[in-house]
Parts: C-alpha cells; sequence; structure tokens
C-alpha cells in the first residue's frame, strides 16, 4: 500500500540508507525528508533518488516548528495518510562530552517539537529510532533486553534516554501511535569518517595512524546499515503501537580486533595503531537480545560481520572522491549548488 512518510534526518548516516532502501522496496511511496543539513547530513547520499516523483526534500530544523510544519505541508500535499520515521539526533558521543547543550536541544527539544506538530496533524504511525547506549553498560556477560532498566553514561545517550520517555509519555498520555527502537553500533556505507570504520579505513588508506581508545577491549554488537534499514521497515509497518523493539546484528567485537580486520583486509601494518587516551565513561560492553523483533515481526539480519565488514570497506575504497569529499568540508557545498535556484 502506498504511504507518505516525513524522514528527519534523511540525509545523514542511516537516515540516507533508509530512504535509498524504501525507493528500491516501496517505489511508490512518497517520501518528505525532513534534515537541517548539520556536519553529518550530506544530500550527495541521495543523488539516486533526488529527482524521484514523489520525494520532496525540506531544509529544515527539528526543534523549529514552522520547519517541521512545512515538512508536513509537504507530505500533506503527497496526499494519504503521513507517518514518520524519525532519524535525526547529534549521534557522536566525543562532542557530547565536548559540549551536551547541541544534544539537548535536538534530541530533546527536537524531538518534543517534532511530538507535538505530528499529534496535532494527526500522523498515522510514528517511529522513534533510538540506540542500545540508553541501557548504559554491561559486563561480561548478559545483552540488553527491551525490560533492561534505562541507565544512560554519556551526554548523547542521556540525551536518547530523554527523548524515549518523551515518546513513551506522548503514547501513555495521548494514545500517540508511536514505536520505539533501540539499535546496537552500525556501519555501512555514508557512515561519517569520524565513527569507528569509516575513519580507520580512511586513515589506513592513507598511511595515517590508527588511533584506538585505551586498550581497545570496549565491546559492540555490529549491525550491518541494510539489515538495520530493513527492521526499521518492519516495524513501521508490523509493529504493535506502543512497543519498543531492540535491533542488533549479532556480531560482537572488541574495537581492537575491528582494527585489526580492517588493517589486514587492506594490506596495512598493524604498526599504524595508535593507543591513545581512553574516552571519560567509555562504556566498556553493548550487546542487544533481538528475540523480541525476531519472534513477533520475523526480521533477523540478513549479513554476518564477516560478510558485510569486507563490502563495507569496499564501498568506502570505491568511494575516494565521495570520502575526501567529506574529509575536506566540500560536500556541503551540495545543497547550494543543487537547490539554491529553486
Amino acid at each position: 500500500m502506498s504511504k507518505t512518510l516525513i524522514v528527519t534526518g534523511g540525509a545523514g548516516f542511516i537516515g540516507s540508507n533508509f530512504v535509498l532502501m524504501l525507493a528500491e522496496l516501496r517505489p511508490d511511496w512518497r517520501i518528505v525528508n525532513l534534515d537541517a543539513l548539520t556536519y553529518a547530513g550530506n544530500l550527495e547520499n541521495l543523488t539516486d533518488v533526488q529527482d524521484k516523483e514523489g520525494y520532496v526534500f525540506v531544509h529544515g530544523d527539528i526543534t523549529k516548528t514552522a520547519d517541521v510544519e512545512r515538512a508536513f505541508d509537504e507530505a500533506t500535499k503527497l496526499g494519504g495518510d503521513i507517518s514518520v520515521v524519525h532519524f535525526a539526533a547529534e549521534s557522536h558521543v566525543d562532542r557530547s562530552i565536548v559540549s551536551g547543550m547541541p544534544f539537548v536541544q535536538t534530541n530533546i527539544a527536537g524531538t518534543q517539537v517534532l511530538l507535538d506538530v505530528s499529534r496535532a496533524r494527526g500522523v498515522e504511525r510514528f517511529v522513534h529510532v533510538s540506540t542500545d547506549e540508553v541501557y548504559g553498560s554491561l559486563g561480561d556477560t548478559g545483552f540488553f533486553t527491551e525490560d533492561t532498566p534505562l541507565a544512560p553514561n554519556s551526554p548523547y545517550a542521556s540525551s536518547k534516554t530523554a527523548s524515549d520517555l518523551m515518546v513513551r509519555a506522548a503514547i501513555h498520555t495521548h494514545g500517540f501511535p508511536a514505536l520505539i527502537t533501540r539499535c546496537s553500533n552500525n556501519y555501512g556505507p555514508y557512515q561519517f569518517p569520524e565513527k569507528l570504520i569509516p575513519l580507520m579505513v580512511a586513515n589506513a588508506q592513507e598511511d595515517k595512524p590508527l588511533p584506538v581508545y585505551g586498550n581497545g577491549m570496549n565491546v559492540r554488537d555490529w549491525l550491518y546499515v541494510r539489515d538495520h534499514c530493513e527492521a526499521i521497515l518492519r516495524v513501521l509497518e508490523k509493529g504493535e503501537l506502543g512497543e519498543v523493539y531492540n535491533i542488533g546484528g549479532n556480531n560482537e567485537y572488541p574495537n581492537i580486533d575491528i582494527v585489526k580486520l580492517i588493517l589486514q583486509a587492506l594490506g596495512k601494518p598493524e604498526s599504524l595503531i595508535t593507543y591513545v587516551t581512553d574516552r571519560p565513561g567509555h562504556d566498556q560492553r553493548y550487546a542487544i537480545d533481538a528475540s523480541k523483533i525476531r519472534d513477533e515481526l520475523g526480521w533477523e539480519p540478513r549479513y554476518t560481520f564477516e560478510q558485510a565488514l569486507p563490502l563495507t570497506i569496499e564501498w568506502y575504497q570505491s568511494q575516494d572522491v565521495w570520502l575526501q569529499r567529506i574529509r575536506s568540508g566540500a560536500y556541503r557545498e551540495y545543497y547550494a549548488e543543487q537547490y539554491g535556484a529553486r
């Protein structure tokens, strides 16, 4: 069935992968992409869909009611019931340690603005995309379930926890038709190269040092971005309103092992590894129990880490121009070039 969907943060890493996937799997859906184009938003990710009928880009900030209203106006013009998938967020832990205020503004206040407008406009469904970091840190054993108490340890994770709770409040106070997803660490094409995998690939290709926090033994569950996007689509279409769904990749690796795998794939020496002072409050381990989404919605990841890491490395190797434009900041000129005269 054809839908009209507002995707917030659709020019970011996961959001752009989601929009591209929809163009492939749901070509009759109409999409309004609302993105503020901060440092992590890149319209070059979406050149394949920018001229597609039924796709509209709105340059706007979720913290500004007028911008959110404009996105809904565009969605109304496209026709049909409107649903929302909410990716837009400040998401880099290191940046939140430097300054937490942008995370409070975007992740908490911005989510509330979006909830208020969505409720007033009578959206059909609202999927809030969150993170496993809201659960805090695990020891050597155990997994996060949807019932794990929320115990965030960074300003970023705290802001996402607060946004989750604002969505929960809308569900319980207003009967708002929302669902929450919490994912493990994503990797894949179009990820901004301050995150672990693209940073290590980019540096290794140029024989630059690969900075590894502490002893590199912090463990994460790695989820290929295409698997994540397919899970979000399943939740959007089949999830039970008011529920939380954990989404994991079943791929636990210490950071140092990933760095070594990247060096091995690129034929680079481990002498490029440089250990640096650990991040303050660095969570030791995250691991997701995704049995709920498997049992209730029939979703499981299709890619193992052994399959998708080489695909990811190959993508960055083949996208040298994209990577260099990101690292130089030239990608930020694209909006003016493509939309300045519109």
